[in-house]
């Protein structure tokens, strides 16, 4: 990223993840500045990863070309309030506080409309993550390359065109790392009630579930030709696929999507 300055209000666990992905991809730590009101916090992020740090939001805000807020959703309102004064019409605003609406977002900065709100999942803390991104309608194609350079250092970026998109984009990814690792755990389960030991059963769960990923990440070939492949006709594989369509698996997976949706509206509008 060219040398912009960053400012991240919150260097908690999503934050940091970004700050050592933005280093890790050649942006200078110097460059870099972080407000936290933990002095721990601090003194880690300046002894780690070499960047600024400040107790004081308005301080870290003032002279910021990007803003990356990725505090608690119940602090989000306290936290807007205290930069609203200090960034300047230029500033590119990039919230990771889930459920916040961009209206609520820039309402809170006093009307500002250089925002983009985004929605990552828990492995970007290894740089794995996906995020989904909206705009609003004040943000133009460089406060968009922008953000994607930011939020990239994280995993993989989405754009949708439509904020309401992005419950759904919560419901998907945001949530999706829960499903995946109760798949896992049911595996798990189920391998250790059919006679293995428990500590067996969780490694081939486990290894299983990384392949499988590592296939979906390297491959262009979709999930469905991709379990075509590995589902030979009369097989074991072929077994297991028509118990779980027999018992409505398409159905559970649609329901509990749409149940997330459903709450990610609910908490939108509270």
């Amino acid at each position: 990223m060219d040398d912009i300055r960053i400012t991240f209000i919150g260097g908690g666990n999503m934050g940091r993840a970004l700050i050592g992905g933005l280093i890790a991809g050649g942006t200078r730590a110097e460059t870099i500045h972080v407000a936290d009101p933990s002095e721990d916090q601090r003194r880690s992020l300046a002894d780690d990863l070499g960047v600024t740090v400040h107790d004081d939001n308005a301080e870290a805000a003032r002279a910021a070309d990007v803003l990356v807020v990725a505090v608690k959703p119940q602090v989000m309102d306290d936290v807007l309030a205290s930069v609203a004064g200090a960034i300047g019409d230029g500033t590119l605003v990039i919230s990771v506080a889930a459920g916040t609406p961009i209206d609520r977002i820039s309402k809170g900065l006093g009307g500002h409309d250089r925002v983009v709100r985004a929605m990552p999942n828990t492995p970007a803390l290894y740089q794995a993550g996906m995020t989904g991104l909206a705009a609003a309608a004040g943000v133009n194609e460089t406060d968009r390359e922008r953000a994607s350079q930011v939020l990239e250092a994280a995993g993989e970026v989405a754009w949708v065109d439509d904020e309401a998109l992005m419950d759904v984009v919560t419901a998907v990814s945001g949530s999706g790392p829960a499903y995946f690792f109760s798949l896992v755990e049911q595996l798990t389960a189920a391998g250790t009630r059919a006679g293995l030991p428990g500590e067996t059963a969780a490694k081939l769960a486990r290894q299983t579930a990384y392949g499988a990923g590592v296939m979906l990440a390297k491959s262009d070939i979709e999930a469905g030709e991709l379990r075509k492949r590995v589902t030979s006709p009369g097989g074991t594989t072929a077994a297991a696929m028509e118990s779980l369509s027999d018992n409505d698996f398409e159905r559970i997976v649609d329901e509990a999507v749409q149940a997330a949706v459903g709450r990610g509206r609910e908490l939108g509008e509270g």
